[in-house]
Parts: structure tokens; sequence; C-alpha cells
């Protein structure tokens, strides 16, 4: 998380080996080392205000409308389509916590231990079930298409505990956050939000990031990869390209995710092997981890606004569910609507028809 914290902590920061970088953007503390001098190029902090007051309004413009076509075209509501309504869900919750970070950006963390919980634990579920839910449309897929198991992918009431299954991983996977990020107090520079775990800090680093990373985001990514890789060899090989035409959406989603967040966790793996001192510890080393963790996680921020930018852009059925909800309620012509036909409906993980993709 950027905690918004003056760049003048940094050497502070460094210098007490009482705080942990586990999982944000704060300047990060390297144990039992000599403390470095910030130098070079940093994110300019008005930069990413406004950044993030952009990602809040287009996230909660763009998830509620998503949200607002799914929930509203009951009868025609995929399996996929409940998976990517808790994937805005998820978005939307998250969007909600940035401008609690935009102003602390400016004044400091004043709001106290309990809201710097929950505002951190939101950003942990967000990345944790994001991806999870992204397997799962992944293996809906595969199941779909290289197996034509309909039946299995039909039985909706498993769709609603594997979602509630998803909220529960992801919670566990992210209660470092809510066990050891606390308001602290520096001499110097106010108040921050921030991870407290003691000094034993090399070994709760391995189990507080290697863990998570593990559950949490290598093996969904290798989930997808074999599942996508399957149905993709499927498509082709049986030409079908309408089928082929509607997992455009799935892919950019995808594809989107991986984009925003798999440099923020590359980053994160090499802080971690920096910390534990399976490379060698420098000061360029650090400020480069420093600057790189800093850019991606805006990076990732940016990830909840984009969604509902690829449904809009790519998904045709996206498009006609929103325009029929605007036709029912005399925002639009039925002229207007019938110019934007209804697209041919095949390949839906059930008999229903994806109001999304």
């Amino acid at each position: 998380m950027v905690e918004f914290i003056p760049d003048d902590l940094y050497n502070l920061v460094y210098d007490d080996s009482n705080f942990s970088g586990y999982s944000t953007d704060l300047p990060l503390g390297y144990d039992d080392a000599i403390p470095c001098t910030p130098e070079g190029w940093s994110l300019n902090k008005y930069f990413v205000i406004i950044i993030y007051i952009l990602v809040f309004l287009l996230s909660l413009l763009g998830n509620s409308l998503v949200m607002l076509v799914i929930l509203y075209n009951r009868l025609n509501r995929s399996v996929t389509d409940i998976y990517l309504l808790n994937l805005a869900i998820a978005d939307l919750l998250f969007a909600l916590s940035l401008p609690i970070w935009a102003a602390s950006k400016v004044q400091g963390w004043i709001y106290g231990t309990p809201l710097c919980k929950l505002v951190s634990l939101l950003k942990e579920v967000n990345f944790y079930s994001g991806i999870l839910l992204l397997a799962c449309i992944s293996v809906d897929r595969y199941l779909a298409i290289v197996h034509a198991t309909r039946a299995l992918t039909q039985k909706r009431h498993w769709v609603k505990f594997i979602c509630m299954g998803i909220w529960g991983l992801s919670l566990l996977l992210s209660m470092p956050i809510l066990l050891f990020r606390e308001k602290l107090e520096s001499k110097d520079y106010g108040y921050v939000c921030y991870e407290n775990i003691g000094k034993s800090t090399d070994k709760w680093r391995l189990v507080l990031r290697i863990l998570p990373q593990s559950f949490g985001f290598v093996l969904p990514l290798l989930v997808m990869l074999f599942c996508y890789g399957f149905t993709l060899r499927t498509l082709f090989e049986a030409h079908m390209g309408q089928k082929h035409r509607a997992m455009r959406v799935i892919f950019a989603v995808v594809l989107v995710f991986l984009l925003c967040w798999l440099p923020y966790n590359l980053v994160l793996v090499t802080d971690t092997l920096l910390r534990t001192h399976l490379i060698e510890d420098s000061c360029a080393r650090r400020e480069a981890i420093e600057q790189a963790m800093n850019a991606t996680e805006v990076l990732g921020f940016l990830h909840s606004c984009l969604n509902p930018i690829i449904y809009a852009f790519i998904g045709h059925k996206f498009r006609y569910s929103f325009l029929k909800i605007l036709a029912a309620h005399g925002m639009v012509s039925k002229e207007f609507l019938a110019r934007h036909s209804k697209p041919s409906v095949h390949g839906s993980s059930s008999g229903n028809t994806s109001t999304t993709l």
C-alpha cells in the first residue's frame, strides 16, 4: 500500500527494526543494515492523489454499472456472470478506500488503528479475491468448452458456495495485515499506517509473504495457465469461432489483471530476496526496489476501474444489456436499441446467456 509518507521518513524507517515492509510502499526497513539516503526519482504525491481520485470515480461508476447489469438480468445470468459480479464488488469495496489513502498522502495517518486495518485489508482482499475469481472463471470455461460438462456448471448453488469460499480464503490470506497493521507514531513525522511485527522480521517476512503469495497468486496463476491453454487449443482445433469471440472478454480481463498486478508481485519477491539476504544488499538496490514498489502498486490500484472499460469496449452483450435497461426506463428509444441488436448466444457456462460476455 502506498502509504503517503514524506520521503524524509525513509531514513527513519530504515534505521528502525520494529518496522516491517510486508506489503506497503512505505520506505522499507532492512534489518542490521546501514541507513541509506534516498536519491533520484520518486513519485510526486500530488500526481498520486490525482490518480487515486480518478480511479475512485471511474471505479465507483463503472463497477456500479456492472453490478446493475448483472443483477438486472437475473434470468440470463450465467455462472461466469456471478464470478464477475463478485469481482466488481471486490473492486468497488477497494475503490471506496482510495479517498482515505489520498487524504493521508497530505495529512499523514490521522484515522486510528481500526481504520488503518480496514482499508489495508480491503486492498489485500481485493487482490486475492480478484485472482481467485479469475481462476474459477478459467476452470468454468475449461469444463464447459474442453470437457463440455454443462451439467456441472449449471448448478448455481455450488457457485454460491465457491464464491463464499473465495471470500473466506481471501480474508485468511489477508490476516497478516489485520493482525500487524497499526497506527504508529514517529517522533519527527507524526502517525503512519504500517506493520509492526517486532524484531524477528526475517522469519516473519518469509511466512507473511511467501505463503500468501504461493496460495493466493502463484497457484491460481498456474491454474489459469493450464485451463486457458487447453481451452484455447480446443477452440482452435474445433474452429469454434463464436465461442472464441466470446472468450475475448475473459482473456482481456485476465491479461489486464496480470499487467496491473504481476509487476508489483515481482518487485515484492525481489524485495523479499533482498531482505532475507538471498541476494546482496546495497543502497542502490534498496532505492531501486523502493521506487519500483511505489510505481507498480499505483499500477495495481489502477486495475480496480479497468474491468468495466473492458466490458464496455469489447463485450457486445454487456453493451446491449445496459442499453436494454436504459430502454426499459425510457432513456433511449427502441429504435436505437434495435440498431444495437442482441448478439448471438453460444458457449455459456450454463443454460442461460451471459449478460456480460
